[in-house]
């Protein structure tokens, strides 16, 4: 089947995004270090500490499939997103729709790691040539919060707040825009803990809400404050319905707020529903 541009450019950037095109590289026993005992973690530390001085580093070798690429079920080395394919081509088919159809409003993702979702809903804009639309990218870029169990009693036990893997800057995530040739006037930063900032985001009108937030009170916090803003027409998306926090409070927002729209499927984790 021929392709036209538009199409070869955006299937071409989401091999780039998630690192399809090259076979995953060893993990330097450093990434994951913080997990360890102190004792170990202060070795290990001594260790690459050593061998960075001299240029090198022991990793571990890992080997993907293609179906784990397909499905996003790896926290990569030097991806720019983690979520997979499917879930990519998910983002790619939601706001083509919207472009398609008219269905008005900006584009947000809430958590955003090092940016690969957001560069690919910018780079589905320039390939279709929009110009009057935002990408908004809201995220604390400090990783995930501690957990509020007597607010959120789903989030009791949660421990994202501790994987420093999770926390990347906003500095990093702009230089991985600028190395797609996608941070313009365009792309628009919502620092800060979504309690704090999605009150008051300069936001009037959506078409795209995707939420990757992992726990229960971050997906009510970002439900409870865009969800109104989403035009009809729209998609709503959840990254992370397989947790169990996450998953509880789309099925407590989508009771109480009495959406009986279809809860489609994505991949193992992915799911979206279109606002009536």
């Amino acid at each position: 089947m021929n392709k036209v541009p538009a199409d070869l450019y955006l299937d071409l950037l989401k091999k780039a995004l998630t690192f399809t095109l090259w076979p995953e590289p060893p993990v330097p026993i450093e990434t994951f270090n913080y997990r360890t005992n102190p004792m170990l973690r202060w070795s290990v530390s001594t260790v690459a500490g050593l061998l960075q001085r001299k240029h090198l580093h022991i990793g571990r070798q890992r080997v993907v499939t293609a179906e784990e690429r397909q499905e996003g079920r790896i926290w990569p080395g030097y991806a720019h997103t983690m979520i997979g394919l499917k879930r990519l081509d998910n983002i790619q088919s939601c706001v083509e729709t919207v472009l398609r159809e008219g269905v008005e409003g900006d584009l947000i993702e809430t958590g955003v790691w090092r940016g690969g979702s957001g560069i690919l809903m910018r780079g589905v804009l320039a390939a279709h040539g929009v110009e009057d639309r935002t990408v908004y990218l809201a995220d604390s870029f400090e990783g995930l919060p501690k957990a509020d169990p007597q607010k959120y009693p789903a989030d009791s036990g949660d421990e994202h707040h501790t994987e420093v893997y999770l926390a990347v800057s906003q500095e990093e995530v702009e230089d991985n825009f600028r190395k797609y040739g996608l941070l313009d006037d365009r792309v628009a930063f919502l620092k800060g803990w979504f309690k704090d900032t999605l009150p008051e985001a300069p936001i009037r009108k959506l078409s795209i809400l995707r939420l990757d937030g992992d726990m229960y009170g971050s997906t009510m916090d970002v439900l409870g404050n865009l969800y109104s803003k989403l035009s009809p027409g729209g998609f709503c998306i959840i990254d992370d319905y397989a947790l169990p926090g996450c998953k509880a409070a789309v099925d407590d927002f989508r009771r109480d707020e009495r959406i009986d729209a279809e809860l489609k499927t994505v991949d193992w984790t992915g799911r979206f529903w279109r606002k009536p």
